[in-house]
């Protein structure tokens, strides 16, 4: 559990991750109808890479029932799973803002100029291809 975070405490008291975490948590609760948009602003913020792992499988059944889930993140491990990405930048602020790269992590991996697409290619050379076999 959360030892750090009490019941009854208020919401203003949580950090921007963990009220997104809350919020998200709440809205699982609720009666699914798979026409749904998610919106979540790097979810995976102070988590544990095994928590990573489970928002990831927690954002993938939500696609899976039909919903839609956008996600503005920096953690490799979650855009590698994404269907479609749209990475932004070369850099941050004034130096950024345009459509450096967009499409599955594999086509966002072959465009030199994307950065996110530079530590994908990595990342998705060291993994099976989807729907591999595991052995």
């Amino acid at each position: 559990g959360l030892g750090y975070i009490k019941i009854g405490q208020p919401a203003t008291t949580l950090s921007g991750g963990e009220a997104q975490r809350v919020k998200l948590a709440a809205e699982l609760g609720k009666r699914a109808t798979g026409r749904t948009i998610y919106i979540l602003d790097e979810p995976t913020t102070g988590l544990h890479i095994a928590d990573v792992h489970k928002l990831i499988d927690v954002l993938q059944k939500l696609v899976d029932s039909g919903n839609t889930v956008v996600v503005i993140e920096h953690n490799l491990d979650l855009i590698k799973t994404a269907d479609y990405i749209i990475d932004l930048g070369p850099e941050g602020g004034d130096a950024g803002g345009r459509v450096v790269a967009a499409g599955t992590p594999e086509q966002v991996a072959r465009v030199p100029e994307s950065y996110t697409g530079q530590y994908l290619k990595k990342i998705l050379a060291k993994q099976p291809p989807k729907g591999a076999a595991h052995g």
